[in-house]
């Protein structure tokens, strides 16, 4: 569990935090938070991730009561869910790769300038709270 510095606002990966997956495989990743509501547009919670030797990509977020903002290079590939009542999120990659090898985060964002959310990149955000989870795909 991570949690800003005021230690009200957290964010729980429950997935364990190293995986491996076999290529072709599915990847589901679901992270838990507390401290603020999925529904509140103050905040976006979303993934991100970074490769080895590579810039952090990121791959999908939803503000409060928004719609879904995805990375189109990655959409086919990842889908984005959520349950507010449960406050969870969830990334699910489809048909993974070796190149899909990564640290994969579940963020927090908040907004820098209001009218940035409408931007496609992680560059105007501000993290604030993230969890962890480590996937390699390996071949068996």
């Amino acid at each position: 569990m991570i949690c800003v510095s005021t230690g009200v606002h957290c964010i729980d990966l429950i997935t364990p935090g190293s995986m491996v997956v076999q290529p072709g495989q599915s990847l589901t990743l679901t992270c838990q938070v507390s401290g603020y509501s999925l529904t509140d547009d103050s905040y976006a919670t979303g993934w991100i991730r970074q490769r080895e030797g590579k810039p952090m990509d990121w791959i999908s977020h939803q503000w409060g009561t928004s719609g879904l903002l995805q990375n189109n290079a990655l959409k086919i590939k990842f889908s984005y869910s959520r349950d507010t009542s449960a406050a969870t999120v969830t990334l699910t990659g489809q048909n993974m790769q070796p190149e899909d090898t990564a640290v994969y985060y579940c963020a927090r964002v908040t907004v820098r300038d209001k009218e940035s959310h409408t931007k496609t990149t992680s560059s105007v955000y501000t993290i604030t709270a993230h969890s962890a989870v480590s996937a390699s795909l390996i071949s068996v």
